[in-house]
């Protein structure tokens, strides 16, 4: 078995909406039915016991050893802990060869799982032996490693439990919520809106407790000190006991409390100078610790924070006592659990000898040992919620010092002995203000009940009803993608929207390129997402793109289909049919917001059948307003956009809106039937995003059908009376709609420009000169750049082939160059005379045919 080809699908796919690796996987013949393979699955499960069923009950298919692989992928994923459902494996036309999809929750848990999975088939094939545990422990390991911690990951939660879309910027825990310019970040628990200043403030201790003192708020008196003299100084100062920690520290780094012996001071000292330079010492509160959690203008969450502790027996040593306690499975030695394991190292030990004990001590039954004098959940401490008792002026001081220092989420620390009366009344104290708090106490308390933090974060950031999406537009279809693309961009655009645009020609924000070449792919629409400046967003949705990641966001407001016709690029990547295509195509249609719109062409069967897979409503385009799909649909009450005579009507129910075509250049007065296609497909669009039927009207109106708006896009030229047309087209419907529209043109002698792409099939090249040799008296085929693993002259022999009996054709050429046969084109050209010239490199052709008419 050798496995190839592993892609990561991070968005909605052809097989699934969830993120999953794919694989080819390759079988050899003995390995096409586990079950002749002599007690392979036996060892398989004797290795791997939680191994599911390798079919469905009352089956009796093969199975081949890639449906084993993927099981065991996703498997292991399950055993690990990772929320993981959904695999398949489908085999191809090709003996032996399959696809693999498993979804994953981490990518790269995924690719290990997928690893570890080839590993385990080995093992069961060759008898050898597999370490099942230590295989889940890498997983469950690299899981914790890569995945969010609790903070963040609860935020994000709620994110998704709103319907707001996520990306993770980082490995980190930066997250963006939403998109374009209503998209919003979090770096673990600290908003965007957070300013530096204010973080800077609360890193610095002795700052915050003079703005805080300010405010009225109470606070502990102390000062920063020079060195460990000096500490004892301000100890005398404030008077004992007293607290002594890094002035900008976090997470109880460093800190130790209720210090009453200058040997304490001086061994605090040096503790607290491992983590910073200066050092703070101030009066030490007698009482519980306390962290208050303050969202916005709301306290949210608070908690008691008791020390890490373990309670004697009369039998274990205090060492045993620990080990015990740290077997709680809530404990691990990160962030990502709920409790953290108590570390027995030199500060646990100096806080044993303080209350007269050693690690092996044997404390008396009930008593309790204290291994550490802060209550931080990272040195093993826990937590008891009570937010439920905190008095009203608690809060309000908590909320007064997270304003005063200008934290949007913030995290108090005080020092008191209850929270069911003033803080003033009990003479304690806030010690600290924290910036992105951790919240894995709120979630998660050692006991009580847990605190929707998450969601209280996410309602600051986001309104009720606001969802942090932009409108998303996604356009497929064989033909008429790009043209489709720029115009709907056009009319968002006129509507006053900030408007992206990815296409095959680069990534446009507000109508400047700021990418260029083939920008069909997801990664281009990622990145248009994340633009602030972008109110909406058109994408070209390939194929390529889709196969290769995926879609670049979980759901679109409104899909486009353009067409599917006879299809395109059949043959690759396992897509060998019209109806594959038209499934691949699909994933767009599927993935439609529940109030979204799919835009379909009601005149292509392969197009309207999709209407079943889209989850919102649909609007249908023919020009052909008799056509059953479409009376059907109008008959319903339902959208259509059709051609009436010389106009296009806009129709739902018994309302309608008639533009006229002639006030559409890029139709050529409706002339050019594609275009009136494109068009059709494109104000079906802006309806779906709710663009006023005037900002339509202008924007169709100042649409022009030239070099700058549509490059390559039936761009037409004057040159010496003669008329000069550059497109794009480079499939057999592309072909044929080129060719009725040039039909309605007049001409003396009609000659065409081409050449072929060398990944299309065989019979697809020859089609396209089967469909011209019946149409233009000179043919001038030319050999480019994109030949795409075809030998030299391959293309062009078979376009030559396809010209065999043209009905039309006299002449024929083969030039070597594009530019070169251009040039022959043009120079042959007389008054009259019509010339189609089919570009690959349309930037660079269009430019040089501009430039060869401009020098006459």
């Amino acid at each position: 078995m050798e496995v190839s080809r592993i892609r990561a699908l991070r968005g909605p796919n052809l097989w699934s909406q969830h993120t999953s690796v794919e694989a080819i996987v390759a079988c050899g013949a003995d390995e096409l039915c586990v079950g002749a393979m002599a007690g392979f699955e036996s060892r398989l499960r004797a290795r791997f016991p939680a191994m599911g069923p390798l079919q469905p009950t009352g089956h009796d298919d093969a199975i081949p050893l890639a449906h084993v692989l993927e099981l065991a992928a996703l498997g292991l994923q399950a055993q690990a802990g990772c929320p993981v459902t959904f695999s398949r494996t489908t085999p191809t036309l090709e003996l032996g060869i399959f696809q693999v999809v498993v979804e994953y929750s981490e990518e790269a848990v995924g690719r290990l799982a997928l690893e570890l999975a080839q590993q385990l088939c080995r093992a069961a094939a060759a008898d050898q032996p597999f370490d099942l545990p230590a295989a889940l422990a890498q997983l469950r390991d690299l899981d914790e490693d890569v995945r969010l911690g609790p903070s963040t990951g609860a935020i994000v939660q709620a994110a998704v439990a709103r319907n707001i879309p996520f990306r993770r910027l980082t490995d980190g825990s930066l997250v963006m919520f939403g998109w374009g310019s209503r998209q919003r970040k979090i770096q673990a628990a600290e908003m965007d809106g957070t300013g530096a200043i204010a973080e800077a403030i609360a890193q610095d201790k002795e700052l915050s407790k003079r703005l805080l003192h300010a405010a009225g708020v109470p606070v502990p008196l102390g000062r920063v000190v020079a060195d460990a003299d000096d500490a004892w100084a301000a100890a005398c100062e404030i008077g004992l006991p007293v607290v002594i920690k890094p002035k900008d520290g976090n997470q109880g780094k460093g800190v130790t409390v209720n210090v009453t012996t200058r040997e304490q001071l001086t061994a605090g000292y040096h503790a607290a100078c491992e983590f910073r330079d200066d050092i703070l010492v101030e009066r030490y509160l007698p009482g519980n610790d306390f962290r208050l959690l303050v969202v916005g203008n709301k306290l949210v969450a608070a908690a008691r924070r008791d020390p890490p502790q373990v309670v004697g027996d009369g039998t274990r040593s205090v060492r045993e006592l620990v080990e015990q306690v740290n077997l709680d499975p809530r404990r691990g030695s990160g962030h990502a659990t709920s409790l953290t394991k108590i570390r027995f190292d030199d500060i646990a030990l100096a806080s044993l000898a303080k209350q007269g004990y050693v690690a092996d001590s044997v404390p008396p039954t009930g008593q309790r040992v204290i291994l550490r004098n802060n209550a931080n959940l990272s040195t093993g401490g826990a937590a008891t919620d009570v937010t439920d008792d905190v008095h009203p002026e608690v809060a309000a001081r908590a909320i007064a010092a997270a304003h005063m220092v200008g934290l949007d989420i913030c995290g108090v620390d005080v020092v008191c002995d209850s929270v069911l009366q003033p803080i003033e009344e009990q003479n304690g104290g806030i010690v600290e203000v924290n910036a992105a708090p951790g919240l894995r106490m709120h979630l998660s308390p050692s006991f009580g009940k847990g605190r929707a933090v998450g969601e209280a974060i996410i309602s600051a950031m986001f309104a009720d009803g606001e969802d942090g999406r932009i409108p998303v537009v996604a356009v497929t279809g064989t033909n008429g993608k790009t043209t489709t693309v720029r115009l709907i961009a056009h009319l968002l655009t006129a509507a006053g929207l900030r408007t992206g645009m990815t296409n095959t020609d680069g990534v446009y924000i507000e109508g400047r390129r700021i990418d260029s070449g083939d920008c069909s792919g997801p990664r281009s629409a990622r990145n248009v997402l994340l633009h602030p400046d972008v109110d909406a967003a058109v994408f070209e949705t390939a194929r390529g793109g889709v196969l290769r990641e995926g879609l670049a966001f979980d759901r679109c407001q409104v899909a486009v289909v353009t067409n599917i016709g006879s299809g395109d690029h059949l043959g690759l990547n396992y897509i060998t049919t019209v109806e594959d295509l038209a499934v691949l195509k699909r994933v767009i249609v599927q993935n439609v917001a529940d109030s979204g719109v799919a835009v379909l062409n009601a005149a292509d069967p392969a197009v309207a059948s999709m209407a079943a897979n889209c989850r919102g409503t649909i609007t249908f385009f023919a020009a052909d307003h008799q056509h059953p799909v479409m009376s059907m649909h109008r008959a319903q009450g339902r959208r259509v956009v059709y051609i009436d005579g010389a106009d296009l009507v806009a129709a739902e129910g018994k309302s309608a809106q008639r533009i006229a075509l002639a006030g559409v250049p890029i139709t050529g007065n409706g002339a050019i039937g594609f275009q009136v296609e494109n068009v059709m497909a494109a104000v079906a669009a802006a309806w779906a995003v709710g663009i006023e039927w005037e900002a339509i009207r202008a924007g169709l109106a100042s649409f022009a059908n030239d070099s700058d708006n549509a490059p390559g896009r039936f761009n037409v030229f004057q040159h010496r009376g003669a008329t000069v047309i550059a497109d794009y087209g480079h499939n057999p419907d592309a072909i044929l709609a080129l060719v009725r529209a040039v039909d309605s043109m007049p001409a003396k002698r009609r000659s065409v420009v081409i050449s072929g792409a060398g990944d299309r099939r065989d019979e697809d090249i020859r089609q396209q000169t089967e469909i011209l040799g019946a149409a233009f008296d000179d043919v001038l085929l030319y050999q480019d750049q994109c030949q795409r693993g075809r030998a030299d002259g391959e293309v062009v022999a078979l376009l030559r082939q396809g010209l065999q009996g043209a009905s039309r054709t006299t002449h024929v050429d083969e030039i070597n160059g594009e530019f070169i046969a251009i040039d022959t084109a043009l120079v042959r050209l007389g008054e009259g005379d019509l010339c189609l010239i089919l570009i690959d490199q349309v930037e660079e052709a269009l430019a040089h045919i501009a430039a060869r008419i401009a020098q006459g």
